[in-house]
Order: C-alpha cells, then sequence, then structure tokens
C-alpha cells in the first residue's frame, strides 16, 4: 500500500493564489487561464496519490482557447451554459492531470 499526500505548504499556496489574482486582476480577466494553469499545476505538483506524483501538462494558450468558446456559448445561450463552465473546466484539468 503506497501513501497519498499533499506536500505543499500554506505559504506557497498563498503566494500563487495572490500572484493568480493580480495577473488576473491587472490583465481585466484576459489572463485568468494563465493563472489558473499556474495555481493548478502548483497544486497537482504537490499531490502524490498512491505513491505516484502528478503533473499537469496543460498550457494557458491550450485552455485560453476553450475559455474563449465556454463564454461564447455562455453569451449565446443568455448564460445557461455558465452551470456547464466549472465543469468544464474541471474536465479540462482532469484530462491535463497525469502520474508520473
Amino acid at each position: 500500500m503506497h501513501d497519498s499526500y499533499f506536500d505543499g505548504g500554506l505559504l506557497q499556496l498563498i503566494f500563487w493564489k495572490v500572484l493568480g489574482f493580480l495577473i488576473t486582476f491587472f490583465t481585466m480577466g484576459i489572463c485568468y487561464p494563465w493563472a489558473c494553469c499556474m495555481v493548478y499545476g502548483w497544486e497537482i505538483r504537490h499531490t502524490v496519490i498512491n505513491g505516484h506524483r502528478l503533473d499537469f501538462d496543460g498550457t494557458a494558450l491550450q485552455l485560453f482557447g476553450n475559455w474563449i468558446k465556454w463564454w461564447f456559448l455562455t453569451v449565446i445561450t443568455f448564460g445557461i451554459y455558465g452551470f456547464w463552465m466549472g465543469i468544464a473546466l474541471r474536465k479540462w484539468k482532469t484530462k491535463h492531470t497525469f502520474a508520473i
């Protein structure tokens, strides 16, 4: 039986979250996909499941393309697709997460 654990620290998490917020704020949301990939990548790289460290290979450019598509769908459905955006983002993150 292998251990599963998270080895990231609180100060690191605070740093990455604040940096992600500042990037998103000062670019008026345009760089949110980059901030999202940055924070999520840090979280995943500090996670070990059954003795296997996880890694994340998603890029901000990949997410940005999806992000535009998801917002477009939200606008043309008068906000209805917005309920599915969180699920779509979770699916994208999971697709780009793997064990090394």
